[in-house]
C-alpha cells in the first residue's frame, strides 16, 4: 500500500516558511477547485442562455409588429 505524504513545513533564508499540504489535503483542495469551477461554468452557461432566450422573444414581438 501507498503511503501519502504527510504535511511537511519548508523553512527559507530571511524568516519565510512555508507549510504544504498533505496528499489528502491537496486531492480534497483540487477537488473542491475543480467542482467550483464546473459550478461556475454551468451557471455562466446559464445565463447566457437566459439572456438568448430574452432576446428570441424581443426578435419575435418586434418582427411580429413589422
Amino acid at each position: 500500500m501507498r503511503k501519502n505524504k504527510e504535511r511537511y513545513k519548508e523553512e527559507f533564508p530571511g524568516g519565510s516558511n512555508l507549510l504544504w499540504p498533505s496528499e489528502i489535503e491537496d486531492k480534497v483542495t483540487r477537488k473542491f477547485y475543480k467542482d467550483i469551477s464546473h459550478l461556475s461554468k454551468n451557471i455562466n452557461l446559464i445565463r447566457i442562455q437566459k439572456v438568448s432566450v430574452i432576446k428570441q422573444i424581443f426578435l419575435i414581438i418586434r418582427t411580429g409588429f413589422k
